[in-house]
């Protein structure tokens, strides 16, 4: 058996490459276990503001400012081509950064975990971890390397974080993997070269497309590619009876707004597809381990909170057994902290996520108002901000109230998500503005 380490990391990920790079930096023996060769593709690639500051203390801004292209903010459109709003960072509710970066994960997530080798974290690629063991002063897990003929080996740790994604090593151990009601979704993806964009810092900003029973995404990751994805409910997918690079390609071809702006693009990447991936696990905490990420639950992809919570659970997590190695007697509590502040963090998304489903979100949210600055506190949520103030908190609340006698009365004007007939299904980049498409 190897000798025992401080930390023991499933998952070199956003959550497990920031966890290690604070726990080594801090002087502890950590080891990161991670099943895959990075580079290797990934979603999730629009990144949020408040994240900027995790960013920094990871030592990370300069590299992330030469290699990714900045964010400024985002647009939220309608497929009907009725209404399209952009905003921007800088006008959001006291925030302290303005921009962030879309990113390629895969070179993304390789810029974290070489970071973590960087700070002294032991890394493992292309291992996998089961086998799991709690003592009560220790985790043994056993570790295969991939390939055959790889021997075994097995590893002892006083704490064990579980940062591995939708596998959810531990979550899946003690059988603690829920499903969220009503987000049964199914998405599609690929990236695309020589897409339309808008000059300037528009060409920069992440744009969500709403259909009636649909919705998109178009994620600018460079000057030329672009990420575009499309989410519908599983059981709509299933309808369709095509394979995702059929219902992709189809599903782009009927809608005017996305169509207008590829006339001129191809396809650069296979076209990945990813479903029943909404969960939560019951608990995110134990004696001697964490959850973090993707591991301890995933709510949608809509609004990129996917990498910030990954960011910030890794931190947390980080940071609470840093505290525990140092004083065990303040455990149970930093541990019980961690779990309720990441349990209310997923909750404020998750309702977030579930307005977005509802055609009232864009009715409301595409006619602001300046009136008790709404639109600057949801601008702020959008970028990461986790209503941890007042201020925020009872913006959003009205926010919601708004929402919700939208449904009865017109207090912001009714929209119909459907795409007109009639409209062209292809318009080459220099009409895309006399098309009248937003």
């Amino acid at each position: 058996m190897d000798s025992l380490y401080d930390v023991a990391i499933i998952g070199g990920g956003p959550a497990g490459s920031t966890a290690a790079i604070l726990l080594a930096g801090a002087g502890r023996k950590v080891l990161v276990v991670e099943r895959e060769k990075f580079p290797r593709f990934h979603i999730g690639e629009s990144l949020l503001p408040y994240s900027m500051a995790a960013f920094e203390r990871l030592g990370l801004r300069e590299k992330l400012d030469a290699a990714f292209q900045p964010k400024y903010g985002g647009e939220i459109a309608t497929t009907s081509g009725a209404r399209s709003l952009k905003f921007y960072f800088k006008d959001g509710f006291r925030l302290a950064h303005h921009r962030s970066y879309q990113v390629v994960r895969a070179d993304f997530d390789k810029l974290l975990l070489d970071r973590a080798r960087e700070s002294g974290a032991e890394v493992r690629e292309q291992t996998v971890a089961d086998g799991l063991v709690f003592h009560r002063d220790s985790v043994t897990l056993q570790l295969q390397e991939k390939g055959e003929n790889r021997a075994g080996t097995e590893v002892r740790a006083r704490y064990l974080i579980d940062c591995s994604g939708r596998n959810t090593v531990v979550g899946n151990f003690y059988k603690l993997k829920k499903s969220y009601a009503n987000l049964d979704k199914f998405s599609v993806y690929a990236h695309f070269e020589n897409v339309f964009r808008e000059p300037g810092i528009d060409g920069t900003l992440t744009r969500l497309i709403r259909g009636r029973d649909r919705w998109f995404w178009m994620i600018p990751l460079s000057e030329t590619r672009m990420s575009i994805g499309l989410v519908m409910d599983t059981a709509d997918f299933k309808k369709l009876k095509k394979t995702p690079e059929a219902a992709l390609e189809e599903s782009l071809r009927e809608q005017p707004v996305m169509h207008c702006r590829m006339t001129e693009s191809r396809r650069v990447s296979p076209v990945y597809s990813a479903g029943d991936y909404s969960y939560r696990n019951t608990r995110l905490t134990g004696d001697r381990w964490m959850l973090a990420g993707d591991a301890a639950g995933f709510i949608d992809p809509i609004f990129s909170t996917g990498v910030f919570i990954a960011i910030l659970s890794g931190e947390q997590a980080a940071d609470a057994i840093e505290e525990a190695l140092t004083n065990p007697h303040r455990k149970a509590r930093l541990f019980k902290n961690y779990e309720r502040k990441l349990h209310s963090v997923t909750k404020m998304y998750l309702r977030f996520a579930r307005a977005w489903y509802r055609d009232e979100f864009v009715e409301v949210f595409s006619s602001p108002t300046e009136r008790f600055q709404l639109a600057p506190a949801v601008n702020a949520v959008l970028a990461g901000n986790i209503g941890s103030s007042f201020a925020i908190w009872w913006r959003m609340q009205l926010f919601y109230a708004v929402l919700y006698l939208q449904r009865f009365f017109p207090l912001c004007p009714r929209l119909d998500l459907t795409p007109p007939a009639g409209m062209p299904k292809a318009a080459p980049a220099a009409a895309y503005t006399e098309a009248g498409l937003p």
